[in-house]
Order: structure tokens, then sequence, then C-alpha cells
């Protein structure tokens, strides 16, 4: 009796996800546990993994296609064994009977399939295997038809990247298989491409999950919850020569400005509990850890790792998991474990050259601080006039949770922490 296999619940936010690609073809043996498809999730590609064993009788659904958490994408069962129609499930009781209960709250975290299992279900990915790139950019140039081994990357180390497609000239690689045309209409293009002139005057892209998942998540916060901004300026002169000494050690990961930043804003939470809250409705919840939430850009949107316990742990340990965190973000190869239950956050856009700006809670934190580039400027200092590396911070607070006094006294130890950073080791 043919076994049911339905879109699993990947991460606990997780209400649809896209079916990228499919691991195996109908008609291939499947063990417990293989890789059967890869899921576009509302925050990372995750693997569908097989409950039962058998063959692959049917997919269901097309690769491309986004379906809710629950509906019925694959039918496994014993080896030509009939379906109806070729495609009608078995009856609801029975497969519900021979159905493994998914835990939804547990991730897929089966490791990647071999190069061998690979090249039974996508041939073509097999010819680009050597070539560094994307999650993303790899799955749009195989859609495209365009070998990635003919682009030069300008991602991290050489990676090919989205955006190293625009403007590729399309090119099919020998050995692919033809999609389905029902596949190539519903796999959408997360991003727009600027088409030649004389071209269609718009393009329309369909969300993907991540943009769906950024959009609720705005709604939620920007329109019901009641925010304030405290804005504050902090000389960096300390904080420089402390991040050169560390430097000048040569040892260990390279520790950023960002790094020496979560470090103090975790240990002025450990001082200011009143700011290391959730909104839960019908209660506050002040958490007796810190687990501060960092802001990553990656293709899609946006997604905010979380460096659990950041208060306890050393400026080389942070560096080191905000480096790993940042670089499996990029990649989309985080666990829901790992950019879920931050308790404040914090996102910078220094390194773009703004000065300053407000930045969105993200719910159910009560706040975020953001932070702006380190520019020398001449300020007043010890009565004269001086040139200063000077940083702008801007709190944004859930004034159900915050009250102003509450967030500047929390905005001016962060200040203290950052003019004098010895205290952070102290």
């Amino acid at each position: 009796m043919a076994t049911k296999v339905v879109m699993e619940a990947l991460s606990p936010t997780m209400e649809e996800g896209r079916l990228v690609e499919w691991k195996k073809g109908e008609g291939e043996p499947v063990a417990v546990g293989d890789v059967l498809a890869e899921v576009e999730t509302d925050k990372a590609v995750m693997e569908l993994v097989a409950r039962a064993g058998g063959t692959l009788l049917k997919q269901v659904v097309a690769a491309g296609a986004t379906v809710p958490v629950s509906q019925l994408v694959a039918l496994i069962g014993e080896a030509g064994e009939a379906v109806e129609n070729g495609a009608a499930p078995p009856k609801e009781e029975e497969a519900q009977a021979t159905q493994p209960t998914p835990d939804r709250n547990r991730p897929v975290s089966t490791p990647p399939a071999p190069p061998a299992q690979a090249a039974a279900a996508a041939p073509a990915r097999e010819v680009t295997g050597r070539v560094k790139a994307s999650p993303l950019a790899r799955r749009l140039a195989a859609e495209r038809g365009i070998e990635l081994g003919a682009i030069r990357g300008s991602g991290p180390e050489g990676r090919v990247v989205v955006r190293d497609l625009e403007g590729a000239s399309a090119q099919r690689a020998a050995v692919a298989p033809a999609p389905a045309p029902a596949a190539r209409a519903a796999a959408p293009s997360p991003r727009p491409v600027m088409p030649a002139p004389g071209g269609p005057p718009y393009t329309d892209v369909p969300l993907s999950q991540i943009r769906k998942t950024i959009a609720k998540r705005l709604v939620q916060s920007i329109g019901p919850i009641p925010t304030f901004y405290l804005t504050t300026e902090v000389d960096m002169e300390r904080a420089w020569d402390a991040r050169e000494a560390l430097k000048a050690l040569g040892e260990g990961p390279k520790v950023s400005f960002n790094d020496i930043i979560l470090k103090a804003v975790a240990t002025a939470l450990r001082q200011h509990p009143a700011c290391n809250a959730w909104w839960q409705d019908d209660r506050i919840r002040y958490w007796n850890e810190v687990h501060v939430s960092m802001a990553v850009a990656i293709e899609e949107g946006l997604i905010t790792p979380v460096i659990r316990h950041t208060d306890l742990k050393s400026l080389r340990e942070i560096a080191a998991e905000s480096q790993d965190l940042a670089a499996r973000a990029r990649e989309r190869r985080l666990t829901p474990e790992e950019y879920t239950g931050g308790t404040f956050s914090v996102s910078n856009l220094g390194m773009l050259d703004i000065d300053e700006f407000t930045a969105v809670i993200n719910p159910p934190e009560a706040g975020i601080v953001a932070i702006g580039r380190i520019v020398e400027k001449p300020v007043a200092h010890e009565g004269q006039m001086a040139i200063r590396r000077r940083m702008r911070l801007t709190m944004s607070c859930d004034h159900r949770v915050i009250d102003g006094a509450t967030g500047a006294q929390f905005l001016k130890t962060l200040k203290t922490m950052l003019e004098n950073p010895l205290a952070l080791v102290w």
C-alpha cells in the first residue's frame, strides 16, 4: 500500500514551502532517510527526506510549485504498484495509517546527498559540480540553462552569485534534461532582471517564501507596535584601538566592530533586563539569558541568526560564531534553531556608508539597535576641538515593554561600554 509523502513543516514558522528540486525521480528506489527533494521554507532551503522505503511511485507536484504544509507531494510504494490514474493518492484513512507522523518542530538536518546520488537525480548539476556558487545562483542557472562553469563569480572566493547571472548568455548544458513545462512555468525568479530595451514594460516576480515572511513580520512590527526611537553618538577611538590591538595579536578569527558591538549590547542587556524581553500579548517575558540576533543581508532579503548566551562569550568566540552563521545564512543552510529565539537584535549598515537609520523591531523582541558607520569628524573633546572617530546608534523600542527612560539608560550603558571597551573583558 502506497505511503503518502506530504510537505512537512521544516521550520517552526513554516506554513507553505516551495519544492525547489526533486532529488529522486519516479521509479527510483527510496530508502528511509533518503533526500527526496529540496524545499524552500520561509528562511532556508531544507531537505525533505523519506519516512518510508520502497519506490517513488509518483511526484504529485512539479518542481517549482508552492504547496501548504501537510499537502500531498509524492507517493512511495512497491515497485510496479498501480496508482489510480497515475496520480491519485491512496484512500485518506489508509494513507494516514501508513504515514509516519512527522515531527513538525524538528528540523531536517540530513547531510547533503553524496555526488553519486545527486548525479542520479540531476545530471546537469554534475557538470558544474566543482564550480563554487550560492544555492540560489545554482538553481537559477539550472532553470535558465546557463552553465556555471562559464561564469566568473564575484562572490567570496570566486563564488558565483545571482548578480553574476545577469547578462550571461543562456547556454543550455549539453547533458541537462529539459524541465517539464509546468515546472518551468511555476519556478519564479526571485529578483527582477532588467530586460533589453523594447521589451515588456514591467516584470511581475512571484514572492519567495522568505520575502513573504519578511513582509508579514514587518506588517506585524511597524503597524501594531508603538515604536519610538532613541539616538546617541559614540566616541569609537578606544574601540578602534582595541580592535587594532586584537588584530596585531594575529591569532584566531578576525574581530570586527560588529563583534565588539554584539558583545557590548549583550553586556548592557545583562545590566538592563527590562530591555531583554518579549511582548507576549497577555504578559511580558523577561529573559534571564541573553541571545542577540544579528541582521544578515542575503540575496533574497534578511535573516537574523542568533548568537546564544552572547554575554558569556569572549570576543573571539563571538567573532568565530558570527562569521560562521553569516556564511551559512548567505548559503541558506541555517537550521531553524539558529535563527529563532533571539531576545534582542543588532542591525549594522555602517559598512555600506550609512550614517544612521532606524531599524524595524523583530517581534516578539522589544528592541533593536541600528548601527551607522564610523566616521572621523571634528568634535569638542576635553575642552578643545579635535578629530575623533564617531558612530551613531539608534534604538527602536516597543513602548509596550520599554519606556523612554528605560531605553535611554540601556543606551547610555551601551555607549559607555563602547567608549571603554576594557569593560567588555573586565
